[in-house]
């Protein structure tokens, strides 16, 4: 240990140019990679590698569709169905259509209508009528697409004043085949170890992940753009909002960044004349702004060395470090003025030395502190918070050794000032704070004691929730939107609901398909099948789509509805709903289901069945939309309360 002091002491106080040299030397390696610092919104950034649930929605996303989806809510200055609007969304659709990020484009002119006059299922199969068809009647259309159970507040709101373009975005089916190779691999390796190669694999694919997800999110950003540009062109004519989860993570990105740099700055030039307010000499203000920026670079620089990107969260750990090294400057620039006060005749070599010396302690004391604290979210389970508590542990080391190295040896460089004068504003505060407690402590006792218990109240209530519109100020756009979509159009965060059939039923089916009956499913439909169609039939084979488990279906549809933080869901209840007129509004029987099913065309099929059944009938998936905008939502307990029905 000694000998460890003893060439501490010689490189800081005999040797500070070389020292100097060697840390602008390291500083300008790591600022070299700052460039290549990345910031990173997408689901790796926000969960581990062995998350479940995270390898089940991609799962359900790759079954029932993706949502990475934009919803421009539109509402026009005139009548939605006035032939001047109806051009309008015309043109509108055929300039997005044209984009070529943008996979399709549906509006009110593109979604069947059944009733708009009702139609029979024979006269769907030869043609399927939309806002565009010669035979349609605009009142009736009107009516239909702002009651009908499925368009209701999802292509149109219910005072039929504002409709939603829904754009699908072309999806990369590189980055989808690497994410599955890779999640394939890492299920993998859960059951059992991987093996050498395969390891190598998983970190090969990872790093072609990354590169793709940059190519996805940079086409994403010109895409959101080029629709920005074209909607400009229609604001004098209706109101337009942009909204939807590819536009919130552009935008968060952009968001991100621009705090960063702002936050960052305006920390900085409070720093700067705090400083300078308190004492007053340049060299200090210098000094320690100098330890904090380069402690900073070195450690922007560092993540960019190892492609470690910048989350919402880990993005303000850069102003923390500031924070953090200005207040170890602080003590060690205090230290040494008291020290050349009470000293005045001693040589700069004395004082330099003496102050590190008697500082060490403290600010170890304080930093190992601080350190321990932030690894303390090293086992939160949530990746950022993660990410953030390696990214603090690693930049408080590195500030307590920049404070110690770089502060010490640029004091060297200088001569000793003039001595402080005994008091200074400082000690002035900190005066008048020692005279108020030596005379009445019993009086500042009881003062924080009444904190101590409100802030025991206060902590029993205190409650977390992350409403994406909260991220956002009220006159951004993408604020407008979300609050748009919300009030007019159900809402815009999802919730899927998955719901799969009893297993015992499965093990049935596949004893059935060796020749054994079941029973339960025997009594209540084979008398009614038997001789009206085949067992291929899916009311006949499948577990949920039957009249039986439909009405149970129902239930959880109108359960889902009626809690108040969502708004549009939509399930089979909802495709039933929307097909209840061909059956004259009667109760539909399983045969019926079935006749619908085989003889509905495929358009249809794919808007009405695809999205909310498996293709066997033995899954259902229930699409809620969650008011992001509601000021009461509480999300974990509206996730434990569906989960919990």
């Amino acid at each position: 240990m000694r000998f460890i002091i003893a060439a501490y002491e010689r490189l800081v106080v005999d040797l500070p140019r070389l020292l100097l040299i060697a840390i602008l030397v390291g500083v300008g390696y790591f600022a070299y990679y700052v460039p290549n610092l990345r910031l990173d919104a997408s689901a790796d950034s926000l969960f581990l590698e062995e998350d479940r649930d995270l390898r089940y929605y991609r799962g359900v996303t790759a079954r029932y569709g993706s949502d990475d989806y934009l919803i421009i809510a539109y509402k026009a200055r005139s009548d939605l169905f006035a032939p001047e609007s109806i051009a309008d969304l015309k043109s509108l659709r055929a300039q997005l259509q044209a984009l070529p990020g943008v996979a399709s484009v549906t509006t009110m002119l593109d979604v069947p209508l059944i009733d708009s006059p009702p139609v029979t299922l024979k006269q769907l199969r030869e043609e399927v009528p939309n806002l565009l068809s010669p035979r349609t009647d605009l009142e009736l259309a009107r009516q239909e697409l702002t009651e009908s159970p499925l368009y209701r507040q999802l292509i149109m709101s219910t005072d039929a004043r504002t409709t939603a373009v829904l754009l699908t975005l072309n999806p990369d089916p590189v980055y989808e085949s690497l994410l599955s190779a890779r999640d394939g691999l890492r299920d993998k390796a859960m059951d059992s170890e991987l093996t050498l190669a395969e390891q190598r694999e998983v970190d090969m694919l990872s790093e072609q992940i990354k590169a793709q997800r940059e190519m996805v999110t940079a086409r994403h950003g010109k895409t959101i753009a080029q629709i920005r540009q074209i909607l400009d062109g229609y604001r004098n004519r209706a109101e337009l909002h942009l909204g939807g989860l590819p536009i919130i993570i552009t935008d968060m990105l952009d968001y991100i960044m621009h705090d960063f740099v702002v936050f960052g700055a305006g920390i900085l030039v409070f720093l700067i004349g705090l400083l300078w307010i308190i004492f007053i000499q340049p060299r200090w203000v210098l000094l320690s702004v100098l330890c904090c920026l380069l402690s900073v670079v070195v450690m922007l620089g560092f993540l960019g060395l190892i492609d470690w990107p910048l989350t919402a969260v880990s993005a303000n750990f850069a102003a923390l470090l500031l924070i953090f090294s200005l207040s170890v400057t602080v003590h060690l620039i205090v230290h040494y003025r008291e020290l050349h006060t009470q000293n005045p005749d001693q040589d700069q070599r004395w004082l330099v030395w003496n102050t590190v010396r008697d500082m060490f302690k403290p600010c170890a004391c304080t930093a190992l502190t601080s350190m321990v604290a932030f690894a303390s979210l090293l086992v939160s389970g949530i990746r950022p918070i993660i990410d953030f508590g390696w990214m603090m542990v690693l930049g408080i080391g590195l500030v307590l050794l920049m404070a110690f190295t770089l502060f010490p040896a640029a004091l060297m460089m200088l001569s000793p000032s003039v001595p402080p004068a005994q008091r200074d504003m400082t000690s002035a505060i900190t005066g008048f704070f020692a005279r108020a407690i030596q005379r009445g402590p019993r009086i500042i006792t009881a003062v924080y004691v009444a904190l101590a218990l409100v802030s025991v109240i206060g902590m029993a209530s205190l409650t977390v929730e992350n409403r994406f519109i909260d991220n956002f100020r009220n006159s951004t756009e993408i604020y407008q939107g979300l609050l748009t979509i919300d009030r007019e159009l159900g809402g815009t965060t999802p919730v899927d609901i998955i719901l799969d059939a009893d297993p015992d039923f499965l093990i049935g089916s596949a004893a059935n398909s060796e020749g054994a009956t079941d029973d339960e499913f025997d009594d209540e439909f084979d008398d009614e099948f038997d001789d009206e169609y085949d067992e291929d039939d899916l009311g006949a084979t499948s577990y949920w789509y039957n009249s039986f488990r439909l009405a149970e279906v129902n239930e959880v549809h109108q359960f889902l509805e009626s809690l108040p933080e969502t708004g549009k869901v939509l399930s089979m209840a909802t495709t039933i709903d929307t097909l209840r007129s061909i059956n004259e509004d009667e109760e539909p029987t399983t045969f019926w289901l079935s006749l619908i099913y085989k003889n509905l065309p495929a358009d249809v099929k794919e808007a009405l069945f695809d999205p909310y059944m498996s293709s066997d009938g033995n899954q259902l998936r229930f699409s809620a939309r969650v008011l992001d905008s509601d000021p009461t939502l509480q999300r974990a307990e509206l996730l434990e309360t569906i989960q919990t029905h």
